[in-house]
């Protein structure tokens, strides 16, 4: 069967299979996460001709020489933010608008921003058709942040600066958690920060690969 033959229930059904032992069986222990990771359609977030490998264990291209991130990766970056339901998140790097869905599935409000116009419209346009009304999608250059609607619970990049964006530090609400890898292009390392009584505590979870973090003229950060 070919992949745009598929509907949603088959989809559905390889997301199950897929997902239980890519997410629950590798460590993911957050109920609202997993429940959300097995509720959002990540094949309707990918181009047409790679819908049918939507439900691998590998990040796929979205086009701009931009990717989707590993499911696991989603679900681990989701986990440490720690969210409730009452949370504002800022996200940079909206790529595919997968990681947004995911997020707004969790909190009250997302605020997402994508350096490339056609990634973030296109991602606006599908989050819309799929009925999310607590994201909002912004293009432009993501270092800086998102100053007139922080301070914010949570803070999800998912591209990498060299070093951490001191804008986005100081978006971050008391309390909060920010996700971010950071460093040269194979040598990044996943860094949790917290904020408590203005101070910043820096964790290292895990070695990573992602896409590096840009300017709007296209300069790496």
């Amino acid at each position: 069967m070919q992949s745009q033959n598929k509907s949603d229930q088959d989809f559905a059904q390889i997301r199950k299979d897929a997902f239980q032992w890519q997410i629950s069986d590798r460590g993911i222990i957050d109920k609202r996460v997993i429940a959300a990771m097995f509720k959002v359609e990540r094949h309707k977030f990918v181009p047409a001709e790679f819908r049918s490998d939507a439900y691998d264990d590998s990040p796929l291209p979205i086009g701009e020489g931009q990717t989707i991130s590993q499911p696991y990766v989603v679900a681990l970056m989701t986990e440490l933010l720690n969210l409730s339901p009452t949370d504002r998140v800022l996200e940079i790097g909206t790529g595919s608008g997968y990681q947004a869905a995911i997020l707004a599935e969790l909190c009250r409000e997302v605020y997402t921003i994508e350096v490339y116009k056609s990634l973030g419209e296109r991602a606006e346009k599908i989050l819309d058709e799929l009925g999310y009304k607590n994201i909002t999608v912004r293009v432009g250059d993501g270092y800086q942040g998102w100053p007139e609607k922080a301070p914010f619970n949570g803070i999800i990049v998912t591209c990498a600066p060299h070093k951490i964006p001191e804008p986005l530090k100081n978006q971050l609400a008391e309390g909060g958690r920010m996700v971010i890898p950071v460093g040269e292009r194979y040598n990044q390392q996943l860094v949790l920060l917290t904020k408590h009584k203005g101070n910043i505590r820096q964790e290292y979870v895990l070695s990573v690969l992602f896409v590096p973090m840009i300017s709007g003229d296209g300069k790496t950060y």
